[in-house]
């Protein structure tokens, strides 16, 4: 299997993951949960937003869930919050869509995970490439992405 970046960086950082590959034409959340066998709700997504601050923030959902922009802009202290614009995903953070992790972004943003993911024994979340998940215990993602 390929090694992306992502999983050099956990290598780095001493995390254990498992990895993962799918058909990457599957660009589905849920259908992707399934073909890994796993619980939606531990598999997760990772959506970027600018803040009404002209900050960046991240956010990591389970692939079964939408993004609530007024909770999101409460949790990160700003008055409104939007999903950014898909052609700025690449220069911002060096990931494209379908392909975008919370870890090893070109620059460090404050991250938010759903705390639901503390009810998963592992999570899944993008390995930085369509097509690849990495399998890694809640708590080091959130320690390695060091949340706000």
């Amino acid at each position: 299997m390929e090694k992306t970046n992502v999983m050099r960086i956990l290598t780095q950082q001493g995390v254990p993951f498992t990895p993962h590959d799918y058909d990457s034409s599957i660009t589905d959340g849920e259908t992707i949960a399934r073909m890994l066998g796993e619980d939606p709700m531990c598999v997760f997504k990772t959506l970027v937003t600018v803040g009404s601050n002209n900050e960046h923030y991240v956010f990591v959902i389970p692939v079964c869930s939408t993004l609530d922009l007024k909770k999101a802009a409460t949790a990160a202290g700003v008055k409104s919050i939007q999903m950014i614009k898909q052609k700025d995903l690449l220069p911002l953070t060096g990931y494209i869509h379908g392909g975008c992790s919370p870890v090893g972004m070109k620059k460090p943003f404050p991250t938010f995970v759903e705390e639901c993911a503390t009810l998963c024994e592992t999570m899944f979340c993008s390995a930085g490439k369509v097509g690849f998940q990495i399998q890694l215990a809640p708590d080091d993602l959130v320690r390695l992405v060091d949340l706000v």
